[in-house]
């Protein structure tokens, strides 16, 4: 039989499990461990070399959630280190699960490292809370220990981004991504927010002076900011192949210069080519 529970709902008595809650819980942060943006979000400070401090915030451990309250800390004490070595220690926040009561708790660990030349990090148990497991433990820091001394502490968590972070970032980029599609005769635009400029058209070369001018729609920042692309077409069977090139004179303006291929002298009658320009405009 499938059981199936209303969470949010009135039942009359103590109906909601923590196996439920958790499973919302990955739902809506991830199965995996975090810090969410709350408060000093776990921030650590080495006090002495044999303290570090971990100040408030909210973990969420694969689906549980854990909370530091605000203002307060932790001490988490570091063994000392030794002449001539190196150790890297691992802070975590160590979850467990009584199998007889069922009482589940949560406390701060330090997994010592072996000392040596080389530091390297220890073997971290990590369990699935889901599949029942009584152990895991959420990876914190990194603490590097240098002779005697604590010469570094590495964040190794992921920070769980609040759903107000999520929105204005999605708006930035959003903003930054959205664009404008225009035209003006037979030249076409793409302009985006983020500076990008796409622009490309038909410009007429006529036979007398063997030239066009492009004038472009939305002016490029420059003359260096914007690639000029010119191809030939197709003209007739008497001038299958051509010589062209574009020379960049403004950010809106660049001329395009035509001759009959071989003699490069002759000037093809007149005929358009195709262009393609892409930049920025700011």
């Amino acid at each position: 039989m499938i059981k199936s529970e209303l969470v949010d709902g009135f039942k009359g008595d103590g109906h909601v499990e923590v196996e439920q809650l958790g499973d919302i819980n990955i739902g809506t942060y991830g199965p995996d461990d975090y810090v969410l943006e709350t408060g000093k979000q776990l921030q650590a400070q080495v006090i002495t070399n044999n303290k570090v401090r971990i100040f408030d915030g909210v973990m969420v451990i694969q689906g549980r959630r854990d909370v530091i309250a605000a203002n307060a800390y932790t001490d988490v004490p570091i063994d000392n280190g030794a002449q001539g070595v190196k150790r890297n220690d691992i802070i975590v926040r160590r979850y467990t699960k009584d199998s007889a009561s069922e009482i589940e708790n949560t406390e701060f660990a330090v997994i010592k490292g072996t000392p040596g030349a080389a530091a390297t990090d220890p073997v971290v148990t990590v369990g699935n809370i889901r599949n029942g497991d009584t152990l895991h433990n959420m990876k914190l820091y990194r603490v590097r220990i240098e002779g005697l001394n604590i010469v570094g502490v590495d964040k190794l968590y992921k920070t769980n981004m609040s759903l107000s972070t999520l929105n204005s970032n999605l708006t930035a980029l959003n903003n930054n991504l959205g664009y404008e599609l225009g035209s003006s005769g037979y030249t076409y635009y793409k302009k985006y927010n983020d500076g990008t400029l796409l622009m490309w058209g038909i410009v007429s070369i006529g036979y007398t002076t063997g030239s066009g001018t492009i004038n472009f729609p939305i002016a490029f920042k420059d003359t260096l900011s914007y690639q000029l692309f010119v191809q030939q077409k197709y003209v007739s069977s008497a001038y299958v192949f051509e010589i062209i090139s574009a020379q960049k004179m403004t950010g809106s303006l660049a001329n395009v210069y035509s001759r009959k291929y071989p003699t490069t002298t002759d000037k093809v009658e007149t005929h358009d080519a195709d262009w393609f320009a892409v930049g920025r405009w700011k």
